[in-house]
């Protein structure tokens, strides 16, 4: 199904399943904990091996040699995996570097062999009893230290934009801001780890494994390995967290491949806890610097918003000063997201790549701007709203996550439309329902015995993302349908929304609808990822159960433009006949893709937000605490409510470990991050979040798709960092520029009066 055209009325807008806040389907299975993760597949394949990967002990140099023999001769032990046994091994096409190392070692805690025995406890003790020399060379691990040799990266042509003349507008510009900004190396921290489970059956490949883009890992699985994609099967139908760091093939799924194939039997292997942050990716640190000039009466006339983060040779951007193109108004603008190159481990997407760290910084200094101006922040920004993107640079290639080939050119919009924004809407509605006319406008005016309090708040956004997706649906004698989609549902409610989408297409009650998800032999969907999974697989499935009515009216004889499905039911006129007995004795089979055109190029298709929070700050210890956060949201339509309030209250959860408390520490002389644990590497829990409270905009977007919604996923975390940095502000008088916002940075700023 090709879609081009605004949606009209369409069976979705029913709204008798879709819509409604249904239980999660799945919720049974993982709180019984018989749902099927990675490594609890003891069921599909039988005399499973365990395997132990050692991660380099060094950043950067080579492996001098690697005495493998008390290794070998350690109890249990079935075979050991190294860069010199391993066979020819290519480069994935989403890896910066190699998941293999040796004799090359490009980041500390890089894989460079797997240990496989009959036990993991015989397994990890053999590995213990490698001996690897190596050859360390120098690296650069401070991104401070390199910042004045960022560069935009080559084979990106929108990594910088220019509109107008900043220079000269900021020059004359009567009020101005200048400030730097700096966001920390972050960690995904999810509960599961990388897992996987490998098993060879002759040349043919099958791996469970724990990953969010099922299309993406068997193509670069089949890659790296030199197999035909064709003899590569991936299956993940439950995944315990990703945030972005299981988009891509990890360490696990291919060294389980390896130490299966030198084992010759299958082979489990779970990435330790210890060597996550280091192995897999991270969210890097930037520096961002942000001017804006403005009239005396509150007109942004100049922006600015310039970013450094660093990767390994040939890693792209964290793009932090993406969304500062299209949320404000302004004549005059300039962006730039640049990168240096370090030897850290590799940095890639992670939870709102781009608009988490930029709004972070972004919105700090609106307000900064907006209290030089002495305007109240939430008007500040309703006065620089625009209905059109004011800079807007031409992508040289698709947009669409699941390719990396540029797209027919296409004739380019530079300033388009936006589809639907409701940002005035949501700062209203949360300046209404968060009580912000209570606010001090003056900083430090507000106690609650030892706590100074504030409020903060600061604006949402995240591109909405089109990519196509496919889906094979099944309606059975019985009147059962199955839906089939390498989709993966990795805690976000894909399951439910995919079963309530295929449950009002065909009429049919939701326990009669069968979902099944993350296998690589099933039709490739958009994937989780970007906050594009709900509405694109759920439009891939609206497109096969369009392709099923149609076949299933005609061998009902009535003819398909009339025919409506409900109660079980098809009809045309007076006329109606049962599903099971229109689909006969055998089942009637239907696939098909949404897919879309230009539609994306003619409007700019955003979701929107306001985040409001207070804080309460220890007058004396300097302690944050959160009191309560307020999320509002403008997202098309909401294809579940209590699902999306659940990625939205823990998108809000996850900000405020990215405010307060989440760093991955950096050892600059020995080059890797050393908090690689869930004891020194702090992440939020219940007890820090008292409330939260989301509401959701009445929106729907037809340029979106069929089911006319967008994404939510991400839009909730982007700008809860900096709505936390000014309720700081408002509670003590002290601006914190560099995140987290722990309380030495406060402490020595904090008025004497306190």
């Amino acid at each position: 199904m090709k879609f081009n055209e605004p949606a009209t009325t369409n069976p979705i807008d029913q709204l008798k399943i879709v819509g409604q806040p249904v239980n999660r389907i799945d919720g049974p299975l993982k709180t019984t904990g018989t749902a099927p993760y990675a490594m609890d597949r003891h069921d599909v394949v039988p005399n499973q091996a365990h395997g132990y990967i050692i991660g380099s002990a060094i950043p950067k140099g080579r492996i001098v040699s690697m005495d493998l023999a008390a290794a070998k001769a350690a109890p249990g032990v079935l075979a050991i995996v190294t860069a010199a046994n391993a066979g020819k091994l290519n480069k994935g096409n989403f890896n910066t570097a190699l998941l293999l190392g040796g004799p090359r070692i490009e980041h500390y805690h890089q894989a460079v062999a797997l240990v496989v025995a009959e036990t993991f406890e015989q397994a990890r003790d053999a590995a213990h009893l490698v001996r690897i020399k190596y050859e360390r060379e120098g690296g650069v691990f401070d991104l401070h230290a390199v910042r004045n040799k960022a560069a935009a990266p080559k084979k990106d042509g929108s990594a910088e934009s220019k509109v107008g003349n900043f220079t000269g507008a900021f020059a004359s510009a009567p009020v101005k801001l200048d400030a730097e900004y700096h966001t920390a190396h972050e960690s995904h921290s999810m509960m599961e780890p990388h897992a996987s489970i490998a098993a060879w059956d002759g040349d043919r490949l099958t791996v469970w494994t724990s990953n969010q883009m099922i299309a993406w890992n068997a193509g670069d699985l089949a890659k790296t390995l030199g197999i035909p994609k064709a003899k590569v099967h991936v299956m993940s139908p439950y995944i315990g967290g990703g945030f972005g760091s299981k988009l891509f093939t990890r360490a696990d799924a291919l060294l389980a491949a390896l130490g299966a194939r030198a084992a010759r039997r299958p082979v489990k292997v779970t990435l330790q806890r210890a060597l996550i942050p280091n192995n897999t990716t991270h969210r890097s640190a930037t520096i961002q610097r942000i001017r804006i000039g403005a009239t005396r009466e509150g007109k942004i006339t100049a922006i600015a918003h310039d970013t450094a983060s660093g990767n390994l040779p040939e890693g792209s951007p964290e793009n932090a000063a993406t969304q500062t193109r299209s949320l404000y108004a302004g004549e005059h603008r300039m962006t730039s997201n640049r990168v240096a190159v370090m030897d850290l481990p590799e940095a890639n997407a992670m939870r709102a790549p781009g608009e988490a760290p930029g709004m972070a910084a972004l919105e700090i200094a609106m307000d900064e701007m907006a209290e030089k101006l002495g305007i109240d922040p939430v008007q500040f920004r309703i006065l620089n709203d625009t209905q059109v993107v004011p800079d807007n640079p031409e992508k040289p290639a698709s947009a669409d996550p699941q390719s990396k080939k540029p797209e027919e050119k296409k004739k380019h919009n530079p300033h388009p439309p936006f589809s639907q924004r409701q940002f005035i809407q949501c700062l209203q509605t949360g300046a209404q329902r968060f009580g912000w006319d209570k606010r001090s406008a003056k900083p430090g005016q507000v106690r609650d015995g030892r706590w100074l309090v504030g409020m903060g708040m600061a604006s949402a956004f995240r591109d909405n993302m089109l990519t196509k997706s496919a889906a094979r649906v099944r309606l059975d004698r019985r009147g059962f349908l199955t839906v089939e989609t390498d989709m993966t549902d990795i805690g976000t409610g894909s399951y439910t929304i995919i079963a309530q989408t295929a449950s009002e297409m065909m009429g049919i009650p939701l326990e009669r609808v069968k979902v099944r998800l993350g296998d690589s032999s099933f039709p490739a969907s958009c994937g989780s990822g970007g906050q594009w999974g709900g509405n694109n697989s759920t439009a891939g499935v609206y497109a096969a159960c369009m392709k099923l009515r149609d076949a299933v009216a005609q061998k009902a004889g009535f003819d398909p433009q009339r025919a409506i499905f409900a109660d079980g039911l098809v009809r045309a006129g007076d006329k109606s006949m049962p599903l099971a007995q229109a689909v006969g004795e055998r089942e009637i089979v239907a696939e098909d893709l949404i897919e879309y055109g230009d539609i994306s190029e003619r409007f700019q298709q955003s979701t929107f937000g306001a985040h409001f929070v207070e804080v309460g700050v220890d007058a004396v210890t300097c302690e944050v605490r959160i009191r309560r956060m307020l999320a509002v949201c403008a997202a098309g339509r909401i294809l579940n409510p209590k699902t999306a309030r659940s990625q939205v209250i823990g998108a809000m959860t996850m900000g405020v470990g990215a405010a307060l408390m989440e760093e991955l520490a950096v050892d600059a002389r020995l080059g890797f991050f050393v908090n690689h644990d869930l004891a020194s590497y702090e992440v939020p829990v219940h007890a820090d979040i008292p409330h939260q409270e989301v509401i959701f905009l009445d929106e729907t977007d037809p340029m979106s798709s069929p089911m006319k919604a967008k994404g939510i996923a991400e839009l909730g975390i982007c700008g809860v960092a900096a709505a936390i940095a000014n309720a700081v502000y408002n509670a003590t008088g002290v601006r914190v520029r560099s995140y987290p916002i722990t309380l030495d940075k406060l402490i020595t700023k904090m008025p004497l009066s306190v």
